[in-house]
């Protein structure tokens, strides 16, 4: 092993602890995605010496596919970030909790085990998606008859 393999392993090994270290002790959504593109950029570090040290380019081709796949998560974690801030005014992460759908109870393990899931019925109900968003409100004639005036018969 070379000197500068030794060095460049040495410096991502430690980009990528203290990315995880920021991401398990902190609470914040900026801070948790930011020690997360961290470890990410400590992962290309030690792709690239790798492929230094080997004489090819594997390495630096996967680091490619790595900022790639950091660019996904960025645009991803921007929209989160954005959502959580207008529905809650924080980037907490304790607030994620409250994002879930309001009816569907808690079923603890034990009663799953004993629920029985096939049941056979004549005619099976589906599952349905919960509302989202706010209801349209709509006036009272628009409610009984169809755009474009008078009904058909």
């Amino acid at each position: 092993m070379t000197p500068q393999l030794y060095n460049s392993l040495l410096i991502g090994a430690v980009l990528f602890v203290l990315g995880t270290l920021g991401f398990l002790t902190r609470r914040n959504l900026i801070v948790m995605f930011l020690s997360a593109e961290l470890m990410l950029q400590a992962v290309a570090l030690n792709l690239i010496a790798f492929g230094r040290a080997h004489g090819n380019y594997h390495g630096q081709s996967f680091t490619i596919f790595v900022l790639t796949v950091a660019a996904c998560e960025a645009a991803i974690a921007l929209v989160l970030f954005l959502a959580l801030y207008q529905r809650f005014n924080s980037l907490d992460v304790s607030v994620w909790h409250e994002l879930g759908e309001s009816d569907v109870e808690d079923v603890e393990p034990e009663l799953l085990a004993e629920k029985e899931f096939f049941q056979v019925e004549e005619f099976p109900t589906y599952p349905t998606l919960s509302p989202a968003g706010r209801e349209p409100a709509l006036s009272k004639s628009s409610a009984g008859t169809k755009k474009g005036g008078a009904k058909r018969g």
